[in-house]
C-alpha cells in the first residue's frame, strides 16, 4: 500500500469556506490535531475562520493534508492548523504544503510566515527553513514553540 501512496499524484489548492471541501477539511484537522487531544472544534473557532486562507492536498477529489494562512500584519501570516491523514504522513505532503502556502504568502505580498510548532513538528519546520523564537509555551494542552521564516 505504501508504494501505491508514493505514487500518488496530489494537487495543492484552495478550500472556500463553508464548502463540502471545507468539511472534509474541518473532518480531517479534527482526526488528526483535535481528537488525539481530547478536544474538538466549537462552532465558534470555526467562524474565526471564515477569512482565513484553506489550502488542501487533494488526490482526486480526496483531502489528504491542509493548512490555514491567517493574516497578521501586512507583512505577516500566521501558518495555523497544518494536518496530514496519517495514511500519507513522511511521503512529503507536508513540506508541499508549506511550500505552497510560502508562495502563496509571497504572492499576496507577505514577507514573513510565523506559527506556533507542536514540540514533535519542530523538528519538521526546522528542515523547512524555519526558526524557533521566543519561550517555550503551552496551548491545546501540550508544549509548542513559536516559529517565523522570513520570505524572498
Amino acid at each position: 500500500m505504501f508504494e501505491s501512496i508514493q505514487a500518488m499524484k496530489f494537487e495543492i489548492r484552495n478550500i472556500e469556506y463553508g464548502s463540502s471541501e471545507y468539511k472534509s477539511e474541518i473532518i480531517l484537522r479534527d482526526k488528526v490535531l483535535r481528537k488525539p487531544l481530547g478536544l474538538h472544534f466549537t462552532n465558534e473557532d470555526l467562524e474565526k475562520e471564515c477569512g482565513d486562507i484553506h489550502m488542501g492536498a487533494f488526490a482526486g477529489s480526496q483531502l489528504f493534508g491542509c493548512v490555514l494562512l491567517r493574516p497578521i500584519s501586512k507583512q505577516t501570516v500566521k501558518m495555523r492548523q497544518v494536518a496530514v491523514d496519517g495514511t500519507v504522513q513522511r511521503t512529503g505532503i507536508g513540506s508541499e504544503l508549506v511550500a505552497a502556502c510560502e508562495r502563496k504568502a509571497l504572492e499576496l505580498g507577505y514577507s514573513e510566515i510565523e506559527l506556533s510548532a507542536r514540540d514533535v513538528a519542530v523538528p519538521f519546520y526546522l528542515k523547512c527553513g524555519y526558526e524557533i523564537f521566543g519561550e517555550p509555551f503551552t496551548e491545546v494542552t501540550i508544549p509548542h514553540r513559536k516559529m517565523r521564516k522570513k520570505l524572498c
